[in-house]
């Protein structure tokens, strides 16, 4: 028996052995966490700089458990499901929070910022030229994206930003008219660049540069970008009394529980801020009567559109799908083909085409199948109506042509040949084998088709925009508005006033619906499964 041992591995391989259990996928994870930790922290500066606090510290804690998870041994299973529960925690469950906040809250036009920001807009939009006040030339500075204005004040040449105020620069330079030339640290604008952009011609006219850190001294401001003026608010500003007073006619204006400031004389000023209101959102949809009235119409139109689209397309596409799974159809591949086309074009080009198509004077449909004749189909509320159903019938029916087909051709041979046998005829056989077993797999698309064109806004922007408007209510809704339609209208982005809380809660309540329709169909569903 041999008694030798192996000799213990040199340092250099012993070292070596130890790199090489690093392995460049450890390398590759530790470059890809560096960039990760590198986005996180700028993320959470940015919210530190705007006082960001939930976005901070959430911001944190998933910086923290990503490093845990992918520096820790015992984590493998989260390795894999932590990148999809942070997507759908900030794409999903925050949207859904935040949106959920907002129905809380007022915010919208004039109540779009928080009560500091508020007093400041007001200060700002209440701004007038102090009277006597000298005019002084002015030369626009910039340093990178900042800008600036420097003047020379008692001939000693001064520079200010937004952020900034005005102080003395050395070894700046101004000409005999007091029009700064030269200013070290600072790149002075052409007046041939300020009239050539106009961007940055508003840029500049919008800045305020504060004179000096007391806000009382007012700020320099432009309406040419080549002289500046004093300007100063007649508000004043109590932090303690939580007041704006008016200097020149006396009025105190104080903030009620609504965001607004409210004078003594019962006035008002424009700007406000947001508040929690609570559930008022909720309510105003079912009790203001400028809402009330027109959004049950939309609520009514909506389940409507939703029900009759998702049935007229099925069994559209379910009759062409009978049709052409008989073997004795010819050409049966071109055909499909042809029957598919509306579902390959996208839905917002097929939608304008028929927008076109569709009008009254000059459309193709009233030239070439009404004989010319006067049919204003987006213009009256029913016939808008009808179009919208049929031109989504149109872009519809090829997916369940689709779908239906492929649950044809998939159910089993052995049920229908024995229904055959027993002398069942085709209704027979249709109504009592094919029907339900095509069900069982086509009822769940059924309810996400439902939940789809509950929320349908390509077809009814393109097509209608809603239109036509009512003519007994004041809010720009019409009569092919569905909920989410409307809701973009409330929120203002297509222009008019804004309701962002009022929108956010009529959001909310579409989720709310469309959760609770599906879970009950789904529910439904699962008793077809028993005749499987």
């Amino acid at each position: 028996m041999s008694t030798e041992t192996e000799a213990p591995a040199p340092p250099s391989e012993s070292h070596a052995r130890r790199w090489s259990g690093i392995g460049w996928g450890f390398i590759v994870k530790l470059a890809l966490m560096m960039l990760v930790n590198a986005v996180g922290l700028a993320i959470i500066m940015a919210a530190w700089g705007i006082e960001q606090w939930t976005i901070l510290w959430v911001s944190v804690g998933l910086l923290v458990v990503a490093n845990w998870v992918y520096f820790a041994r015992r984590t493998l299973p989260l390795k894999y499901i932590f990148p999809g529960l942070v997507f759908l925690l900030v794409f999903q469950v925050f949207v859904m929070g935040y949106t959920a906040y907002v129905a809380t809250t007022n915010y919208g036009a004039g109540h779009n910022v928080n009560m500091q920001q508020a007093v400041d807009a007001a200060l700002i939009q209440d701004e007038r030229q102090v009277e006597g006040s000298p005019s002084y030339p002015l030369a626009v500075v910039r340093d990178g994206d900042t800008l600036g204005f420097a003047v020379a004040i008692d001939g000693v040449v001064q520079v200010g930003t937004e952020e900034q105020p005005l102080a003395p620069v050395d070894g700046a330079t101004a000409d005999g008219s007091g029009m700064p030339t030269e200013v070290p640290g600072w790149e002075i604008v052409s007046v041939n660049e300020l009239l050539g952009d106009q961007a940055l011609a508003q840029e500049v006219t919008d800045i305020r540069v504060p004179v000096s850190d007391n806000a009382d001294d007012g700020s320099l401001r432009t309406r040419n970008a080549s002289t500046a003026s004093i300007y100063k608010s007649t508000l004043v500003w109590d932090e303690e009394a939580t007041t704006l007073t008016n200097t020149e006619t006396g009025v105190v204006y104080t903030p009620n529980e609504y965001g607004t400031f409210v004078g003594d004389d019962g006035s008002k000023l424009t700007v406000g801020f947001y508040v929690n209101i609570g559930l008022e959102n909720f309510t105003k949809a079912v009790t203001d009567e400028n809402y009330a009235g027109p959004l049950l119409k939309v609520t009514a139109w909506t389940f409507a559109f939703a029900f009759l689209t998702v049935a007229s397309s099925f069994l559209l596409g379910l009759f062409f799908a009978l049709v052409f799974n008989d073997d004795r159809v010819r050409g049966k591949k071109v055909l499909r083909t042809l029957f598919i086309l509306p579902y390959a074009f996208p839905a917002f080009m097929s939608a304008l085409l028929w927008r076109g198509m569709l009008n009254a004077e000059f459309g193709v449909v009233n030239q070439w199948f009404f004989f010319g004749a006067d049919i204003n189909w987006l213009g009256d509320p029913w016939l808008a109506r009808f179009a919208v159903l049929f031109v989504n019938l149109w872009l519809s029916y090829p997916y369940w042509f689709l779908v239906c087909t492929g649950a044809l051709q998939s159910l089993p041979s052995e049920t229908t040949e024995a229904a055959k046998i027993d002398g069942a005829g085709k209704w027979r056989m249709f109504r009592s084998i094919t029907f339900p077993l095509l069900m069982v797999s086509t009822a769940p698309l059924a309810i996400a088709s439902f939940a789809f064109n509950f929320n349908n806004f390509t077809i009814i922007y393109m097509l209608t925009n809603g239109g036509p408007r009512f003519t007994d209510a004041s809010v720009p809704l019409g009569s092919t508005d569905l909920l989410i339609s409307a809701i973009y209208q409330i929120s203002g982005i297509a222009g008019g006033r804004a309701d962002y809380g009022l929108a956010s809660a009529l959001s909310v309540v579409v989720f709310v619906v469309v959760g609770i329709v599906s879970a009950i169909a789904f529910r439904q569903t699962k008793k077809l499964e028993e005749i499987q």
